[in-house]
């Protein structure tokens, strides 16, 4: 049998204002709760996705203060270059934009980065081949 990815677990300073960031800019809904680390911890999703791959939240986490030139991130793919552009707008009215819109050579494509409240990085794609539309695209 071969390991499969299910999870990423992160310790976060601010459950509470992650939990809304990854409702708001990424669609992804709190599915389980329960107690624990002397608070909570909180399972999120896409919806459809939650026997697939999750995150695991859970308060008492440091702020990562990445630094700018730091491209560590999670990635999140997109159905087109207006919804890439349609998050950068919410994300520069938030104050959490990092990464202007910008297009790279295949197979990075068209992406912008915004800054979650625990300091990890997230980029929003669209034209790599992972995600809507990707089985139309070679692999690199």
């Amino acid at each position: 049998m071969r390991p499969t990815l299910t999870h990423l677990a992160l310790h976060v300073p601010d459950l509470d204002a992650c939990i809304t960031f990854y409702e708001q800019f990424c669609g992804m809904q709190v599915f389980h709760e329960r107690p624990g680390k002397g608070s909570r911890i909180v399972w999120m999703a896409e919806p459809g996705k939650e026997r697939e791959f999750i995150f695991v939240m859970m308060p008492g986490g440091i702020d990562r203060a990445l630094p700018a030139n730091d491209y560590s991130h999670f990635g999140f793919a997109l159905a087109s270059r207006e919804e890439v552009d349609e998050i950068a707008d919410r994300a520069r009215d938030a104050g959490c934009l990092i990464w202007e819109p910008r297009d790279e050579p295949y197979p990075v494509g068209y992406y912008c980065g915004l800054r979650d409240p625990a300091g990890n990085y997230v980029e929003f794609s669209f034209g790599q081949p992972l995600g809507p539309g990707a089985e139309d695209m070679p692999l690199p």
